[in-house]
């Protein structure tokens, strides 16, 4: 591996853009999510899912609001459930589909200043296996 890239901070940076709260197929949220979530702003979990959740496929995410961002998206504030972020969230873009397909990191990339493009992709799938494994020991789901 090159020396140079090692870590998942050899390249990713977060820059807060909130580009990643910006459509992108939706944001999948489990179970947990909508617990936390629901504790969190305060609202019936067993009402979440009619009031904040649409669904792709077989799987609930959460509803865009009418400027294409995740409903607790606000441009001034940022995430208003950043404490709580749905784990897709703590995830990005360490996530799954990069490892099965790590072309898929350039392709997000062209979405996100923060990640670096072009990193070799055997380097990539070992790095984005490192920090899922290292983001699934540190919560419990």
């Amino acid at each position: 591996m090159d020396s140079e890239i090692n870590a998942g901070d050899d390249i990713f940076e977060c820059r807060q853009c909130g580009d990643c709260c910006n459509g992108f197929g939706g944001t999948y949220v489990t179970e947990k999510d909508i617990l936390n979530i629901s504790a969190h702003i305060k609202f019936d979990p067993k009402q979440f899912i009619a009031r904040y959740c649409d669904m792709s496929g077989s799987r609930h995410v959460l509803t865009l609001g009418k400027d294409g961002c995740c409903i607790f998206f606000d441009k001034e504030k940022q995430c208003t459930i950043h404490a709580v972020k749905p784990y897709m969230c703590k995830a990005w873009p360490f996530i799954q589909a990069v490892i099965e397909h790590p072309e898929n990191w350039n392709a997000m990339s062209n979405s996100c200043p923060g990640m670096k493009k072009n990193i070799p992709h055997k380097d990539l799938a070992k790095i984005v296996a490192i920090e899922k494994n290292k983001l699934d020991k540190s919560i419990i789901r």
